[in-house]
């Protein structure tokens, strides 16, 4: 590269199909004088069938290697990717992003412009939504990483600093709140983090009418998250709070009412039941109100804000046991 500082693109994936979008537009983006030093695709499928589509990286696939994690999860894959890398600057993508065309040369603008104490350069993601009807509950969701601090969908660390803070928690299984532990102990080493001005295309992905129950296991991460950084870890992360507080209440009601009702106390177990029925309603149209409301959006809406809410609760209740013990990594010496 002329001039540019020079950097690595690590990709953890897990054999999707969109993986061969993410290299081919790597490889469009990036012309010779912004080439990566190197492409490290780790596969983290457990047991991996088929080969990876490595033939869409063009006329990256000479500096292209893989790595195998076993199905450890994202922070072990990105942390072996890492490790790997002998650049300056380590870049992470996601496999279900696409980086735009001029991508790399705003990345080297990004990571030139720089100063020596900045650790870390964000992407800025665009998440396109239909244009000819309003964005399902899921896709709103998606379209949420647009505003996500330090997402590693599209994010640049000096290698030097990941390797000061020992790189990602690999205590956090999932691709959740493994990149804001991240960046609140790069801020805790010294290290700025900013936006940069590069742009990355975050497409929404197909998913089935429960994948939002599903996404309440992170709720054990935001646990891990308290237990590692305090209370206060959402304002300093810049996350948002969601609606915990509010799911642990209507919890507590569907719980009180045949609690009451078995020890004779009708009218109160009738108030309790009432209350959670409200609870529940005022959740489900808070997600249908801003979206198609088609009936079959409308019918997942209601289906799924009846057990959210004592799911997030359990998956909460549950880190903060399994995560009783747990400390922050120590920075390197």
């Amino acid at each position: 590269m002329t001039g540019a500082p020079a950097y690595s693109v690590v990709i953890p994936t897990i054999g999707r199909p969109c993986l061969a979008d993410c290299l081919r537009a790597l490889a469009e983006a990036t012309g010779p004088d912004y080439a990566p030093e190197a492409v490290v695709v780790v596969d983290d499928r457990p047991e991996p069938t088929g080969e990876l589509p490595l033939e869409a990286a063009g006329d990256l696939r000479g500096r292209l290697r893989t790595l195998r994690t076993g199905g450890r999860g994202p922070a072990a894959a990105r942390n072996a990717g890492w490790r790997t890398v002998r650049s300056p600057w380590t870049v992470f993508l996601d496999d279900d992003v696409q980086v735009r065309s001029d991508w790399s040369r705003r990345l080297a603008d990004d990571l030139g412009s720089a100063g020596a104490g900045t650790g870390g350069v964000q992407g800025r993601l665009r998440v396109p939504l239909p244009e000819d009807r309003r964005p399902t509950d899921w896709e709103r969701g998606t379209a949420g990483l647009e505003d996500a601090a330090w997402a590693t969908a599209d994010m640049a660390y000096r290698t030097a600093a990941l390797a000061e803070v020992d790189g990602f928690d690999e205590r956090f299984g999932r691709a959740f709140r493994e990149d804001a532990d991240l960046a609140l102990r790069m801020r805790e080493a010294g290290w700025a983090l900013r936006r940069g001005r590069r742009t990355t295309r975050h497409p929404v992905r197909e998913a089935d009418a429960w994948v939002s129950v599903r996404a309440q296991r992170g709720n054990a991460d935001d646990a891990l998250m308290t237990r590692l950084h305090g209370p206060d870890w959402w304002a300093r992360a810049q996350a948002p709070r969601g609606r915990l507080p509010r799911h642990a209440l209507v919890t507590s009601l569907a719980l009180t009412a045949p609690a009451l009702a078995l020890t004779g106390r009708r009218r109160a177990a009738t108030l309790a039941a009432a209350l959670w029925a409200l609870g529940t309603a005022e959740f489900a149209l808070a997600r249908i109100k801003p979206g198609p409301r088609t009936p079959q959006e409308v019918t997942t809406m209601v289906a799924t804000s009846v057990v959210i809410p004592p799911l997030a609760v359990r998956h909460w209740l549950g880190g903060l046991v399994r995560h009783r013990s747990a400390t922050p990594l120590r920075s390197t010496p």
